[in-house]
């Protein structure tokens, strides 16, 4: 039987997209030579998931965010004193863990796989009309944003969106952002450019995005802009890129291991 490396495994998923200069992916602990026994792919590498990886077998953790508290999850000299930072360190060191932080390739992926995972999580695969670099464009059946709402938290299975609009407008044209794109140099222009009648995005600066819409709306314009949260638009693309891993390598166990959204409502 072949053997399957780490580094074999973080071959295959490069290899779509080829060298990012100055990209953040990168193997955060672990030896590149070490054979994989089990895969478990996450949003984030919380200790809770670094506990059920551990107990699936899987010592090869595949996270799309940083493990450490940092965007380019440096390991800081400082934070061996942190409690907190000492006993994740402590953990993935004790139990061998190796942890890949799969990010910007993912992204570059065509389409990306990410914002892929979330069309197809909603169901709106038949409904999208532009595929943007960055964003793409929805063309839903008209109904109310209130409607669009229902649909997105009973799909995503979350609670609860952060809405800034009349959710009793009607719409049709939805611009959907996955993660943090929520930014209003890349969000704005797109209502006028896309004829947009509402925006979905992960998160963004709230004195940007946000207020141009409260004021837009105060104009009497037809804006709707509703927040689904980083975790809730990007996880469900590792869902589907865990599915991928587990049609390339067969024999190794592949496993989600979903996260649950970090605030809630109080």
């Amino acid at each position: 039987m072949v053997v399957i490396k780490i580094q074999d495994v973080i071959d295959v998923l490069m290899a779509p997209v080829g060298d990012i200069l100055g990209s953040i992916d990168k193997l955060i602990v672990g030896n590149p030579s070490s054979e994989v026994t089990g895969i478990a792919v996450t949003f984030i590498a919380t200790h809770h998931v670094l506990e059920q990886a551990y107990h699936l077998g899987a010592n090869l953790i595949i996270a799309h965010e940083g493990t450490f508290y940092s965007h380019t999850d440096s390991i800081q000299p400082h934070r061996g004193s942190d409690l907190v930072y000492n006993a994740k360190k402590q953990f993935i060191d004790h139990n061998g863990l190796a942890i890949y932080r799969f990010h910007d390739y993912c992204h570059r992926y065509e389409p990306d796989i990410i914002m892929e995972g979330l069309i197809k999580e909603l169901g709106w695969q038949a409904f999208v009309t532009e595929q943007l670099p960055v964003a793409t464009v929805i063309t839903l059946p008209s109904c109310t944003v209130r409607e669009v709402v229902e649909h997105v938290k009973k799909q995503l299975g979350i609670g609860a969106l952060r809405a800034v609009g009349d959710l009793t407008m009607t719409c049709e044209r939805i611009g959907l952002l996955i993660g943090y794109r929520g930014g209003g140099e890349l969000v704005i222009p797109m209502f006028d450019q896309h004829n947009l009648d509402l925006i979905l995005y992960g998160e963004g600066p709230e004195w940007e995005t946000p207020e141009y819409v409260r004021d837009a709306i105060h104009m009497g314009q037809r804006k709707t802009l509703l927040v689904v949260g980083h975790l809730e638009s990007e996880q469900p693309g590792m869902r589907l890129l865990a599915d991928r891993i587990g049609a390339l390598f067969p024999r190794i166990p592949v496993h989600f291991i979903p996260v649950k959204p970090v605030f809630h409502v109080v």
